[in-house]
């Protein structure tokens, strides 16, 4: 796999039968503590925002943010919170790292048919977080020297970061080259797919989502001399499969339906966030509904609609759209379509209405909530637009994208030291904390008469610079 190597889909649970599972979570709490786990979690996580390609989506990334918590609800020894992000990356993986943080690749919903395929996932990941696997690495590393054990953190650190990089520093990594090490992985995986099956069930998928996901993956791949990552280094035998559907036979049968919001997340992707052009875009969805060879109509009318959008075909676009969102009124990736066509023909009065009218139904929606101020923003009614990137900051202060709009709005108002303000956020949520204080003091220089605004900013700075310390000692 691309991202952290040591943690990714690999062996299957020899026995399901023993439900007796322990709770091996709560082991690793000597040489790595549960509070240095948020530290790194939360550094790893600045890294990834500086250097790798994110995908700030509110449409996908509520998604995605919805359907992992659903899993975690179900999971037991959660310890922290969870934050889901999406990686714009055709590879499949998925990763999981300390401090409750997942990361999916978009390949993975190019490549997984079903939403509990994608589910099935998402629970092992969820998994490797609530027994706490990396940790228990580091615990099981007690007798190897300080200088080794650093070497693997950062090592972890350079692959989130630079995947190629990362990767070779993991090889040359001592701790790494053990057996007891390579046994040890080997033991978390197979106790992420047993939990993680348990997860995925009780959370109302199709426990055969994680044989299902094999069998295609298997499928596409059998044939081929280039391997994705993800099975380079973990390959999948036949045994992995059908040892996968015996656990899965072992739960009640019952039907399961597929997920509409699913498809129309996987077509979003494939139009907008895959290497695919724009005339292949649409060949794909215009083919499907030919043939009807689709898993929902309504999915396959999106994925046209988006395809005709990024042609700058807009009045065909809004037909379908149009008739969708009749059938479904208030499916926001319907929704935040609408608004973007309302947006381009800069009929703006039509998008606030169509916003404001869900507002008052979602109103902590991050799509109704961006998509309003961003309108409001272009509409040159900036002012609106900021109480509601306030509320999107105070649900999820790690979302970059609030921040990097309060910049437009603020500039719109010619307010410089709020804009200056805004922007140190965005480059703090990004590890760069020099940057962030060098725009806080531009903000200060801007800042007249306003002791209150001045203090914030003040403290503000000091934090930066205890925050810019922990990561250097993280190193």
């Amino acid at each position: 796999m691309s991202a952290l190597t040591i943690f990714s889909l690999a062996n299957v649970a020899s026995s399901f039968a023993n439900n007796d599972l322990p709770d091996l979570g709560t082991a690793a709490v000597n040489t790595f503590s549960l509070e240095k786990e948020i530290s790194y979690g939360d550094a790893y996580m600045r890294v990834i925002r500086s250097s790798a390609p994110m995908l700030n989506d509110p449409v996908l990334n509520q998604y995605l943010s919805e359907l992992g918590n659903k899993l975690v609800a179900h999971a037991t020894g959660v310890k922290t919170s969870f934050y889901f992000f999406l990686l714009q990356n055709d590879e499949i993986n998925a990763f999981a790292f300390f401090g409750g943080h997942v990361g999916v690749h978009t390949g993975l919903f190019l490549n997984a048919d079903t939403e509990s395929e994608l589910a099935s996932v998402l629970a092992h990941e969820i998994t490797h977080v609530t027994q706490r696997h990396l940790a228990r690495t580091i615990e099981a590393q007690e007798k190897t020297s300080t200088a080794t054990i650093a070497g693997m953190l950062g090592a972890i650190l350079l692959t989130i970061a630079a995947p190629q990089a990362g990767m070779a520093a993991l090889a040359t990594t001592q701790a790494l080259a053990t057996q007891a090490k390579i046994n040890y992985t080997r033991q978390h995986e197979k106790e992420a797919d047993r939990i993680g099956m348990r997860i995925l069930v009780d959370a109302g998928f199709d426990p055969n989502g994680a044989a299902d996901f094999f069998s295609t993956l298997a499928a596409r791949y059998r044939f081929t001399t280039k391997l994705p990552q993800m099975l380079l280094t973990h390959p999948l035998p036949e045994s992995r499969i059908s040892e996968a559907r015996n656990r899965a036979a072992q739960y009640p049968k019952h039907y399961v339906p597929d997920n509409l919001n699913y498809h129309l997340a996987k077509a979003r992707i494939e139009v907008r966030f895959s290497s695919m052009s724009d005339n292949a875009a649409l060949s794909l969805f215009e083919e499907q509904l030919k043939r009807k060879t689709y898993k929902f109509k309504d999915a396959a009318l999106y994925g046209k609609a988006l395809a005709l959008f990024r042609l700058k075909r807009f009045d065909e676009a809004k037909v379908i759209i149009d008739e969708l969102i009749a059938k479904d009124n208030n499916n926001l990736f319907y929704v935040d379509t609408l608004s973007d066509l309302y947006d381009q023909q800069q009929d703006y009065n039509s998008a606030i209405e169509l916003l404001a009218s869900r507002l008052s139904l979602m109103p902590t929606s991050t799509v109704i909530n961006i998509n309003l101020a961003h309108i409001y923003i272009e509409a040159n009614q900036p002012q609106k637009a900021i109480p509601l990137l306030e509320t999107v900051i105070f649900l999820d202060k790690n979302n970059m994208l609030p921040y990097q709009l309060m910049i437009d709005a603020y500039q719109k108002q010619g307010n410089k030291a709020l804009s200056h303000y805004s922007r140190a956020e965005v480059m703090a949520l990004a590890a760069n904390y020099k940057g962030a204080i060098d725009q806080l003091n531009y903000a200060h220089r801007y800042t007249e008469n306003n002791s209150l605004q001045t203090a914030r900013i003040n403290a503000r700075i000091r934090q930066f610079r205890l925050a810019e310390k922990a990561m250097d000692s993280l190193k």
